[in-house]
């Protein structure tokens, strides 16, 4: 598992750890790890050449203090600082001592546009964890003066990026690698902030988190084989779980089968479908084994494939608002969010892309266009999880699993699919393996989590760096599931 932890909480952390050490001990142990770094990408790259962008804050003064230290170990260093603000003095100090060239940044002083256009790395220590997203004017123009073929490595996070990773900046820097300290915060993991972090490496600077709340987290391969329901010699059919599927219409029947198959693929006890005729007929070509009798069902997938204007799927909705009046768990998707009512007795998973977010919340008085939810992806989904009292599964590039407010769980993210995976039938074949999961007696969080990871897992290999047909992931399911439980 990955973890990462809010703002507040670092510096929490931080300033519990301070309480026991001398002063500027932290910011050294950063600085010596951010060097130590630093000349590992050196030595590995090729050059000698060091610029580091200073901003006001703390993280001015870790690449400050880094930067004397390469001095000292016989690199070119330079350091360009604010012309309107002040930088860290101790930083300056031991820059100066060490023979690093320290030079001005404003618009006036042109000197630092050559040597950072001579850098084969340059460290990026303009703003920190305390930072707003975007970039100032002056800092703006030195980070579009960094040279292509220079290795950027951003100190805690790539300056104009959002700490707590929920607004997207057109002005951030764009990392090859970002060190952090301690540990993770929620711009390394989150949509608006981790595709510019580059590769990331964490620095041990003796900070205690074991007690601290987890902001966000992302489930890794490793983790499958600790949280997936796998049966026993004593399991059946019905202790491993039987999971409905409402799915597929006259008009898109591959919905319904797509999402059987999706469900048979992560190792259900049954599969109970309920549909049109013509589509169970579809369905039991491709899945004979999946039964279409009314019977004892234990969570269900819903919605796939339905339009909730079709005048000819009365049947289909009806099934569906019947599921939603148990209190089974349920996987509810596209036409049947629309027919789901908040206070449900049994537990829900709402698996919305941006634009059906976005519909979910006007329709309840919260007005958002598809741009607002993808701008603040996390904020959008918190308020569908407290307003509809349900787990959001906000789908896309980075899939995010969000509880409403009280159940106090990490926001999860997953970024395991390829691009490729954006196509139709594949949320459909989600509803089914999340269904699964849920049917098995998985909570929540847990079979969301897991299912959008083995379909990303799934989709990857099935992908192979190109097109791939969805019919083709539900099949690799289940050597993906095995490859994922292998010791």
């Amino acid at each position: 598992m990955i973890r990462a932890y809010a703002v507040p909480t670092v510096r929490a952390v931080e300033d519990a750890a301070m309480a026991h050490l001398p002063e500027g001990e932290l910011m050294a142990r950063a600085a010596r790890g951010l060097a130590k770094v630093v000349r590992a990408r050196l030595k590995a790259n090729g050059g000698g050449q060091v610029v580091a962008l200073i901003g006001a804050g703390n993280n001015g003064g870790d690449a400050l203090y880094a930067v004397a230290r390469l001095a000292k170990w016989g690199y070119a260093c330079a350091a360009v600082i604010p012309a309107t603000a002040a930088a860290h003095a101790g930083g300056l100090r031991a820059c100066r001592k060490a023979g690093v060239l320290v030079v001005s940044g404003g618009s006036d002083d042109r000197e630092w546009v050559a040597l950072v256009d001579e850098a084969d790395v340059v460290i990026d220590g303009i703003t920190g964890i305390g930072g707003r997203p975007g970039l100032r004017t002056e800092a703006a123009a030195w980070v579009s003066a960094i040279p292509d073929d220079a290795w950027v490595v951003a100190v805690d996070l790539p300056s104009g990026t959002d700490p707590e990773g929920r607004i997207s900046s057109a002005r951030s820097v764009i990392a090859d690698e970002t060190v952090t300290f301690g540990a993770l915060k929620p711009v390394h993991l989150l949509p608006a902030g981790q595709a510019a972090c580059g590769q990331i490496t964490v620095i041990d600077i003796g900070l205690d988190f074991s007690a601290a709340q987890v902001a966000v987290e992302r489930l890794t391969r490793d983790d499958v084989a600790g949280l997936w329901p796998v049966p026993t010699a004593r399991d059946h059919k019905y202790t491993r779980g039987v999971v409905g599927v409402v799915a597929g219409t006259t008009a898109y029947p591959g919905a319904g089968v797509l999402a059987v198959l999706g469900a048979l693929g992560v190792g259900p006890g049954m599969v109970r479908y309920t549909g049109p005729s013509e589509v169970q007929a579809l369905v039991h070509q491709h899945a004979p084994e999946a039964v279409t009798t009314p019977g004892r069902v234990q969570a269900w997938a819903l919605g796939c494939g339905l339009d909730p204007g079709d005048s000819g799927a009365a049947r289909t909705i009806g099934s569906i608002r019947s599921a939603l009046a148990t209190a089974l768990p349920a996987v509810v998707d596209a036409g049947a969010l629309a027919l789901y009512e908040a206070g449900r007795a049994g537990v829900t998973i709402l698996t919305p892309h941006a634009g059906e977010l976005a519909t979910l919340l006007t329709r309840r008085g919260v007005s958002r266009t598809r741009d607002d939810v993808e701008a603040d992806p996390v904020t959008a989904a918190q308020e569908a999880a407290d307003l509809l009292d349900a787990h959001i599964v906000l789908k896309g590039a980075h899939t995010l699993i969000v509880a409403p407010s009280s159940f106090e769980e990490p926001v999860r993210v997953s970024t395991e699919a390829p691009a490729w995976l954006g196509t139709a039938g594949a949320g459909d074949a989600l509803a089914g393996i999340i269904g699964t999961l849920l049917a098995a007696g998985l909570g929540a969080r847990d079979a969301a989590s897991l299912g959008v990871l083995v379909h990303g897992v799934t989709a990857d290999r099935v992908s192979a760096g190109g097109p791939l047909r969805v019919l083709d992931l539900v099949h690799a399911l289940p050597r993906t599931v095995a490859e994922l439980l292998r010791p």
